[in-house]
């Protein structure tokens, strides 16, 4: 009985371990980096860089702007193409004449998020796939993003998750503002998070010579 005990022990404690690793994209698309409120006019140069696994067709899903004040959704953008090879995609404003001054846009839509409190959310139908929701939500206004909100940057930065590739489902801790935007690249971008690595090695080696002391006193 207590040999199946400890058993049980080292096994749950195994799963929590691995329940505590950050999430990562893989072939989730999800919202990297977000420009929204350029210093003077936006038109042009907003964007949405999205990470994904290379190949992931965009076709069908939507960005969708949602307004905090009222939960008005607005901007609907409906996406095309698929995530290219360095796994980043940028959706840019295009201005009237169809132009963008958004180096490395992947897609040309027209689009004017507003600035915070404010959210963006990533739809496949029905169905969120991320969001980010940014700025100070007062009580009653509508927040759509997740876990707590993003930071509402001063114009001309923007907000970029801190690691591309992870996704711990709170805005606040994902997200950073970024005073020169990268629309294009991901230079925070690692896998697993570097604080994450060797606290999850340790946890491992520690789970592992727990139980390796257990089975040995056994007998």
């Amino acid at each position: 009985m207590n040999l199946t005990l400890r058993s049980c022990t080292c096994g749950a404690a195994g799963l929590l371990v691995l329940a505590l690793m950050p999430a990562t994209a893989q072939a989730l698309p999800v919202i990297s980096e977000l420009f929204y409120d350029a210093v003077g006019s936006d038109d042009g140069l907003s964007f949405v860089e999205l990470h994904g696994a290379p190949g992931t067709s965009l076709t069908g899903l939507t960005l969708e702007g949602v307004n905090g004040a009222n939960g008005a959704v607005g901007p609907s953008l409906a996406l095309t193409g698929e995530i290219p090879a360095d796994g980043i995609f940028v959706v840019a404003d295009a201005t009237a004449g169809g132009q963008t001054s958004v180096a490395g846009a992947d897609l040309l839509l027209d689009f004017d998020f507003q600035n915070g409190p404010d959210s963006v959310v990533l739809r496949a139908g029905s169905v969120i796939l991320d969001a980010l929701g940014y700025g100070v939500f007062a009580p009653g206004e509508v927040f759509a993003g997740e876990g707590a909100p993003a930071a509402d940057p001063a114009a001309g930065a923007s907000l970029a998750r801190r690691f591309a590739d992870v996704d711990t489902d709170d805005n606040a801790a994902d997200f950073v503002a970024l005073d020169a935007p990268t629309p294009g690249s991901a230079p925070l971008s690692a896998v697993p998070e570097p604080a994450s690595a060797p606290l999850l090695g340790a946890g491992l080696a520690g789970l592992a010579a727990g139980c390796g002391r257990r089975r040995r006193n056994r007998g």
